[in-house]
């Protein structure tokens, strides 16, 4: 530092940040300001004039450099010391005290347990890392072992320190990782929503995806104009002496000025535990955030290295998911969407209403037949929840609220998008638009085709389709591979880098698997699964367009109903025509030859030993609670096993989860080894 710099400066710099910082902890974490928002401004306009005056007394660590510069080259990829696994859901008390004695049994102890009860915020998991005490970096959980870098964003919230008091007494080290979540409150969420609707901006759906867009913000300015908030609750990598509870190292965390959530319980048995979920499932509505349940872990950390972890998921903690919320609101009007197949589905208008987070205006009514066995009418007073916490949908109608001036709703006899004669037919329920050029299939069909179990067409969104079909003039698929970067500037919101973007993942699309075009083509009845079955049984798309309805019926899983779609799809001489139009456009899926020679040479590399599911079939039935069926079924995959949605003779393995179904007693009648979840667990880690 420049002896130029007068010592009283200097003193005045060091003193003036840290009665800023001071003030931002107990203004941000603590909420308790001691000084008004005019004196704080005062103390930071000083702080910004000695800086621009001695440029040199300029840091990193000072709290006027908690802005950064735009990013030009998006954000660099940081590998998690600790990988920050997902938690396991739990529904209800039963599998709170399944837990729990799952915990004992693998400890080896009996008695009553200790666990920590923690709110579930629902925002965007995050982790921040300090060295000597100053801000490292920061990142995104990502896909648990890799995350996005983004420091700079996270410098903005000023409940995030950046740098750490010490602890004293021995216990400060060089390196602690923390681990939290970064989300809106609904008064801070409703604010941005105001603003971009002034601004002409489409709103945030929810506070969690205005917080998972306003993370991804490549110019920090914007992410400091977004009143973000934290809470952590975890400690990753670490050389700090700690002490041995969770509840206590919360405390540590919040002496080290991290902002932790108050509203923790250190409860003494499940049972004790389940009266704590008793509570807040009514409590949680005062809150003014979004938290959808709440997370157990056992309390003593040494514990924890004991319980381990599943491939997903430690075994130390559960979530409890809440029961969905409910909302009473008025249907306004029944609207019909049509989706890719031509299916005509209605779609309830509500009057607004505020649920479970977010602002519900729509819900689905599934068919015709679901409305008249609701007797919903226009007018009614009805009750909505979201499935899943996702979908809205309405759960019933309050008849004893009917005025008379409610009306029956009367399906449309033609297309609402292309106003051709809609199908009704006696053999199903759903109802058809059969043009297949109409707008709103193209559009569909086109999402379908480019998401990411098909052809992974990444940017390939619902605003950008619909530009492409009306402005572009795209109707089928290999109109995709003609675009040009050109041609993609000139729609709304595509820049050169966008364009560029787009036109190298289309591109890239040109060589995925041969199940992943089978599955974006859209073939009626065929899933994720039958598409991967038919890839594996015919190895080529060549052979797969030639196969007759009996080699069909051939490939396990495949029944007559999927048989004759998958038939009278390729005869149709308009998919014949996109296909040869496809291969023309240069899309060559990687076909079943080559899938199996990279599995020979992997398994070539791993050596000898080969994995016990390796040419395997499993089916599975019922829920798994450390990984969904999607994963279940990529786990069996990468190690060389395959899936079948069936069970028949063939079958190796049917894996059991909560709730099986049919197949169960099928497997039992067959002789068909079936494995519980920890069995099967084991098995993916070649534990026989």
């Amino acid at each position: 530092m420049s002896s130029s710099v007068p010592e009283t400066v200097r003193q005045r710099v060091e003193t003036l940040r840290q009665e800023i910082e001071e003030h931002d902890y107990l203004y941000y974490v603590l909420n308790r300001p001691r000084i008004s928002d005019r004196e704080y401004d005062l103390l930071m306009r000083e702080l910004e004039e000695l800086e621009a005056r001695y440029p040199e007394l300029r840091s990193p660590l000072s709290p006027t450099q908690r802005v950064g510069e735009k990013l030009t080259e998006g954000f660099r990829t940081i590998t998690h010391a600790v990988p920050m696994l997902s938690i396991s859901n739990t529904y209800s008390q039963a599998e709170l005290r399944e837990f729990d004695e799952r915990v004992k049994r693998l400890l080896g102890l009996s008695g009553d347990l200790e666990y920590v009860v923690e709110l579930k915020i629902d925002g965007v998991a995050v982790t921040v890392r300090y060295e000597d005490g100053a801000l490292a970096y920061g990142a995104t959980r990502g896909d648990g072992f890799q995350g996005d870098d983004i420091t700079a964003n996270l410098r903005t919230i000023r409940s995030v320190p950046l740098q750490l008091p010490r602890l004293g007494g021995g216990r400060d080290g060089r390196i602690i990782e923390v681990r939290g979540e970064v989300y809106l409150d609904y008064p801070g969420f409703e604010r941005i929503n105001r603003q971009r609707e002034a601004e002409g901006e489409p709103l945030f759906a929810n506070p969690r995806n205005a917080t998972a867009g306003s993370l991804k913000q490549l110019d920090p300015a914007i992410v400091a104009q977004r009143p973000l908030q934290t809470f952590f609750y975890a400690i990753g990598e670490t050389d700090y002496v700690l002490p041995p509870t969770h509840a206590e190292r919360l405390e540590v965390l919040e002496q080290l000025h991290f902002r932790v959530n108050p509203h923790r319980s250190v409860c003494r048995s499940i049972e004790e535990v389940i009266e704590k979920t008793k509570e807040w499932e009514t409590r949680r509505e005062t809150l003014d955030y979004a938290t959808d349940g709440l997370v157990v872990k056992v309390n003593r950390v040494e514990y924890w290295e004991r319980l381990g972890a599943t491939a997903k998921a430690p075994r130390w903690v559960v979530a409890y998911k809440f029961s969905a919320e409910q909302a009473v609101t008025t249907l306004k009007e029944i609207v019909c969407q049509v989706g890719r197949t031509g299916t005509v589905t209605p779609v309830a208008v509500l009057e607004p209403v505020f649920l479970a987070g977010t602002v519900v205006s729509r819900a689905t009514l599934h068919n015709a037949e679901e409305i008249q066995r609701k007797d919903i009418r226009v007018g009614d007073q009805v009750v909505i929840e979201k499935a899943g916490e996702i979908i809205p949908q309405v759960v019933r109608v309050l008849t004893e609220l009917r005025t008379g001036r409610e009306k029956p709703f009367e399906f449309p006899r033609n297309c609402p998008c292309c106003g051709s004669p809609l199908l009704f037919s006696e053999k199903e329920v759903a109802v058809r638009c059969e043009n297949a050029s109409c707008p709103d299939q193209i559009k569909d069909r086109l999402l379908h085709f480019g998401q990411r179990d098909a052809m992974d067409i990444e940017g390939l969104g619902t605003q950008l389709t619909e530009q492409l079909v009306a402005k572009l003039g795209v109707r089928r698929f290999g109109d995709l591979y003609r675009l040009s970067r050109e041609a993609l500037e000139s729609l709304e919101r595509m820049g050169p880098k966008s364009a560029e973007n787009l036109v190298q993942a289309i591109e890239a699309s040109k060589t995925r698997p041969l199940w992943a075009l089978i599955f974006g083509l859209g073939i009626r009845h065929v899933g994720l699964q039958s598409a991967k079955d038919l890839a594996a049984h015919f190895g080529s798309l060549d052979a797969l367009r030639k196969a007759s309805r009996e080699q069909l019926l051939a490939v396990e899983g495949i029944g007559e109903i999927v048989a004759e779609s998958i038939e009278s799809f390729f005869r149709n001489p308009d998919n014949a025509a996109m296909l040869d139009d496809l291969l023309a456009c240069g899309v060559r899926p990687e076909e079943g030859a080559g899938i199996a020679r990279r599995a020979a040479q992997a398994g070539a590399e791993r050596g000898p030993v080969a994995s016990p599911i390796a040419g395997k079939t499993f089916v599975l039935t019922g829920t798994l609670k450390s990984m969904t069926r999607s994963e279940a079924t990529q786990r069996i995959e990468a190690l060389g096993g395959r899936t079948s949605s069936s069970v028949s003779a063939k079958t190796d393995y049917v894996v059991v989860g909560e709730e099986a179904g049919s197949k169960l007693e099928k497997a039992h009648k067959l002789g068909i080894q079936t494995l519980n979840e920890e069995e099967f667990l084991a098995l993916l880690e070649g534990k026989e």
